[in-house]
């Protein structure tokens, strides 16, 4: 633990999660998850979030040893979902006069996880109040929809720490020793992407800020470099790619789609293309969001099914559009026996979303992948990265 800690005040008090497979029920964590608290101890001792319930009795531990027989003054609620939460309930039991601090919006919700008044505890913040805790003070900084309506982060002005919610967090317990950058892009895009307009907010707002360590709700604190990890949150905040290189995204029935999949990443290789194959139904489609965001171009490979799109692509198009995906130059291929619409849906979607370049050639492959179908990709690759 001792090395987690942010300083001699504000000690770390999380609680790894390496059981967990799969995070809010649909993005796989093969290296589990950090759930992030902080106590910081002065005159008054605020707690910064709980945990979720899953991680409830290392984060009691832990809380305990810190305050080493005191009594919390304050719980900070900066977001309620409940794996940061969760264990609100459990800390009220314990310490009844703790008082609560939060914005108006976190004060509606919180009755719906936790039933009660409990208005006689409450503080109520908005933008740019201030809590003094001795010589450490925090100032609230409101961030609706990053990514729920209540969520707010806290400024603490004497050692410039920010905790900034589940902004620059990243999957990964802390324990696995994974990197920021294994998973952070991964978990921006999937769980925070679509707020982008609402993220260069919060943006503009901490530039002003003179920002010593960023403490997330996930993932390590981070302390060095930090116009990196800020830098990135303004890229992908932008919808902009990170790299000029092509998403071959597929989907395959009896394997006829998947080779000519394979055929269009060699294509594309030969004329110098940096590529990354994704076979939808079998890989998580989380890192195929990943890599659609990271790339600046796309290309969309699916079977028709029932007179439509195939489930995997159809789930793959709606997770991008529900994302924001945007910016990006994209070509489509279907393959199809008979009444082949897979490009039909495929661009039916696309076309619902912004600055989202279409290539003029779509390509209809029938059964097994032929001569000709090699050629019209080659030419389709030609416009893709042209």
């Amino acid at each position: 633990m001792n090395n987690l800690h942010v300083s001699g005040s504000v000690r770390y008090i999380g609680a790894d999660d390496t059981t967990i497979d799969l995070f809010e029920g649909q993005y796989p964590v093969p290296n589990g998850v950090s759930y992030n608290s902080y106590v910081i101890l002065d005159e008054k001792v605020c707690v910064m979030d709980t945990v979720d319930r899953r991680g409830t009795a290392e984060w009691l531990a832990h809380l305990e040893t810190e305050l080493q027989g005191r009594k919390p003054d304050y719980l900070v609620i900066q977001h309620l979902e409940p794996d940061h939460a969760g264990s609100i309930g459990l800390l009220l039991e314990k310490y009844p006069e703790i008082k609560l601090v939060g914005n108006a919006k976190t004060f509606s919700m919180l009755p719906k996880y936790f039933p009660g008044d409990h208005a006689s505890r409450s503080v109520t913040v908005k933008e740019g109040d201030t809590l003094a805790l001795g010589s450490h003070t925090l100032t609230f900084v409101m961030a609706p929809m990053v990514h729920w309506p209540e969520v707010m982060v806290s400024y603490e002005s004497s050692e410039k720490l920010l905790f900034s919610a589940d902004g620059f967090g990243t999957f990964g317990a802390l324990s696995s020793g994974e990197s920021w950058d294994a998973e952070a892009a991964r978990y921006y895009l999937n769980i925070v992407g679509k707020y982008g307009a609402q993220v260069q907010a919060l943006l503009k707002k901490a530039a002003g800020l003179e920002i010593a360590a960023i403490c997330p709700l996930h993932g390590p604190v981070l302390r060095e470099d930090l116009g990196y990890y800020i830098g990135k949150y303004d890229l992908w905040s932008r919808y902009e790619p990170e790299e000029d290189g092509v998403l071959v995204a597929y989907a395959s029935i009896h394997g006829n789609t998947a080779q000519a999949a394979a055929g269009m990443v060699e294509i594309l290789k030969e004329k110098g293309a940096k590529v990354k194959c994704i076979d939808l139904c079998r890989e998580d489609q989380a890192i195929g969001v990943e890599y659609a965001f990271r790339y600046s171009k796309m290309a969309a490979m699916s079977p028709t099914y029932d007179g439509g799109l195939f489930p995997a692509m159809d789930h793959f198009m709606a997770h991008l559009r529900d994302k924001t995906y945007r910016n990006r130059k994209v070509a489509l291929i279907e393959n199809g026996s008979w009444a082949p619409s897979a490009a039909k849906w495929m661009r039916g979607y696309l076309e619902a979303m912004k600055d989202i370049d279409i290539c003029p050639t779509v390509h209809t492959i029938q059964g097994a992948v032929k001569d000709a179908d090699i050629a019209a990709m080659r030419q389709i690759a030609d416009e893709l990265l042209g």
